[in-house]
């Protein structure tokens, strides 16, 4: 497979409207390419490493072909929330000066209820199987039925907020033994029941995330949001570690799917 283009950049133009979900207030806002995107910024509570998580994932995620919205670099103007009247907000903006992260909005999208009986039933299990090999590939914690972070738009099933997963970088201590891990937590996704077909989609996964594609998509992370991690020497070295960490996990990858399996197997 080719290596993942190179993500597009964009400057904020206009704070829309915050999305008061969480503690992160992530926030559609225009761009100067007229588009409107949805904006995670570095300033938030969690920091860099969930952006980095959000773009690793989601590049991963698009790199399978799965339904992620297009992930863009968005520059940031302390000058773009001088007139805004919420204290928090304008503090956000102001902490978050420079590059953030984007994904492009999808206007009308309804949030996905797993307890709808007709939307279940309509849930493709190919799709289901390829979604839940991938939230295990990069330990992605929050796809649950509390929070399915699945949008249904024009029809389609659409993946976001991947801000959660590579749980191994808020701790690099061993992290080379916990990326070959099965990954527990999957037993808690919303879509298991109605992932049938890991073992068959399996093997084009794995053969989709050649090590050309992950050092495409970890080469993407902008130098700013590695700096200053205690556990490397250098922005380079920092680098390194997760393309090792995703080269590792992959090379593991029967350890999780095994455990998809069992957990499937649990929940049926």
């Amino acid at each position: 497979m080719s290596p993942a283009p190179l993500l597009r950049h964009v400057s904020a133009t206009r704070y829309v409207t915050p999305l008061r979900e969480g503690g992160s207030l992530p926030a559609v806002v225009e761009a100067d390419d007229d588009g409107m995107y949805v904006v995670k910024f570095r300033g938030a509570g969690q920091g860099p490493k969930a952006l980095i998580a959000e773009l690793v994932a989601g590049e991963i995620g698009r790199a399978l072909g799965l339904p992620v919205p297009e992930i863009v670099l968005i520059d940031v103007d302390p000058a773009l929330g001088r007139t805004e009247p919420d204290d928090e907000i304008r503090d956000l903006l102001k902490r978050s000066a420079g590059r953030n992260l984007a994904l492009d909005f999808l206007p009308g999208a309804l949030g996905y209820d797993p307890a709808t009986p007709a939307k279940q039933a309509a849930l493709d299990p190919t799709l289901a199987s390829r979604v839940v090999w991938f939230d295990a590939f990069v330990t992605n914690v929050d796809r649950t039925p509390r929070n399915p972070n699945l949008l249904l738009w024009h029809g389609k099933l659409w993946l976001i907020d991947h801000g959660a997963s590579l749980v191994v970088h808020h701790d690099w201590g061993d992290w080379r033994a916990r990326s070959r891990t099965p990954f527990a937590a999957i037993r808690d996704h919303v879509l298991l029941p109605s992932a049938t077909e890991v073992p068959a989609v399996a093997p084009a996964l794995r053969a989709a995330l050649d090590e050309a594609t992950l050092g495409a998509v970890v080469a993407a992370i902008p130098d700013e949001w590695l700096e200053g991690e205690p556990a490397f020497a250098s922005v380079a070295e920092h680098r390194a570690a997760y393309v090792e960490l995703l080269s590792s996990r992959l090379a593991a990858a029967s350890l999780f799917e095994e455990e998809v399996e069992r957990a499937r197997a649990r929940r049926v």
